[in-house]
């Protein structure tokens, strides 16, 4: 007969384990498949308010999701013809920039050579090896699996939104149909919170992105800065990638910046900004527009993008705190995953109120009161 004990707690661990390799290893290998569906299913949890006004209108479904694709496409175009135009412009400097880098080039290269008495041969040789080390990393990548793999990847979204859209209610039923009846009502609420939870952080980090953006172009027009449009946009895009974005953001505006303005006022005025809006987007709008609904703690969030970055790059990266934040409300909602839960929230109990420690500082009392015979 089959025993209703409780499994051992290495019996349930392994098990975890296992599961989290195969996800794993699935996830790497079958990235080229996946991370394309999973940014197309966010995709589409944001457009459904968007298609649902639409058949509110009156329009038939299907119409009513081809607008709101065609109204993503059409915003996604929009900002691409915005930096679009900052980068023929950035194209056509590009001789005077040449010129100013190399100027910075040669400063930098007599400053190490006075300061740290290193040759003008020898940095050659550092230069030469990091080079090389470069190429080699690359030469596992095919040219064209670079170029046709983004692009394939952006002409296969739209389709990856309408159809995911169009078969929602099919691809739930089917979700819920996996589990038995007596757990229909808990895997509807799941399903429900998740696509709230997508929602309201895709929303809020839309806002969010605006935002930085609005803030740094403010900035960056007011210092003078050439690009200032474009460096704000790119900076804004990539701080949807949590904590490493924004640093990579404001090593590419300063280094930008010291190829037209090499004064040092207007540098520290550059990275003042940048610094300025990173206190502004990290205490004031991801605390009320997005960590609102995504109760991830900052530990689970850094681990997690480093994951991600290693098993998809950039969309990984991206994918990472969503993916977390699923996790978290299935975790919280399954007898045996609560711990993992707790693992990932942001929730930090109190010791004195939990009473894990009550018992050494007792024993710690009662050695020291103890005196010997």
């Amino acid at each position: 007969m089959l025993s209703d004990a409780p499994k051992p707690f290495y019996h349930r661990l392994s098990h975890s384990l296992l599961s989290l390799a195969l996800i794993i290893a699935g996830i790497y290998f079958g990235q080229d498949i996946l991370v394309p569906l999973a940014l197309s299913g966010l995709l589409a949890v944001l457009l459904r308010p968007v298609e649902n006004w639409f058949i509110r209108l009156g329009m038939h479904k299907i119409i009513a999701i081809i607008l709101a694709v065609m109204l993503a496409i059409t915003v996604v175009a929009g900002v691409t013809f915005l930096l679009s135009v900052q980068l023929a412009d950035f194209t056509d400097d590009l001789p005077r920039l040449k010129q100013s880098f190399n100027n910075v080039y040669r400063n930098v290269r007599r400053w190490v050579r006075q300061e740290y008495n290193v040759t003008y041969s020898r940095q050659e040789q550092y230069l030469k090896k990091a080079q090389a080390q470069t190429m080699e990393s690359l030469q596992g990548t095919e040219t064209l699996g670079l170029i046709t793999g983004p692009l394939g990847t952006l002409l296969l979204m739209p389709f990856y939104v309408f159809l995911l859209l169009y078969y929602r209610t099919m691809l739930l039923n089917v979700l819920v149909a996996l589990f038995a009846k007596q757990h229909y009502k808990r895997v509807r609420e799941v399903l429900g919170q998740v696509k709230g939870i997508i929602q309201s952080y895709m929303v809020g980090l839309l806002i969010e992105t605006a935002g930085v953006a609005a803030l740094n172009a403010v900035g960056l027009l007011l210092l003078g800065i050439e690009y200032a449009i474009l460096l704000s946009v790119v900076a804004a895009i990539l701080n949807l990638i949590p904590y490493i974005g924004g640093l990579v953001a404001t090593c590419m505006a300063v280094a930008v910046t010291l190829i037209n303005h090499q004064d040092v006022g207007t540098l520290l005025g550059v990275l003042g900004v940048f610094l300025v809006v990173q206190l502004i987007d990290n205490n004031l709008l991801v605390p009320l527009i997005v960590a609102s609904k995504v109760r991830v703690n900052a530990l689970a969030s850094i681990v997690g993008v480093l994951i991600g970055g290693a098993l998809a790059g950039v969309a990984g990266m991206f994918l990472s705190i969503p993916a977390i934040a699923i996790m978290k409300v299935i975790f919280d909602r399954v007898e045996g995953l609560k711990p993992w839960g707790m693992l990932l929230g942001d929730e930090t109990p109190d010791e004195t109120r939990t009473g894990l420690f009550r018992l050494n500082r007792r024993r710690i009392r009662v050695k020291e009161t103890k005196k010997p015979a």
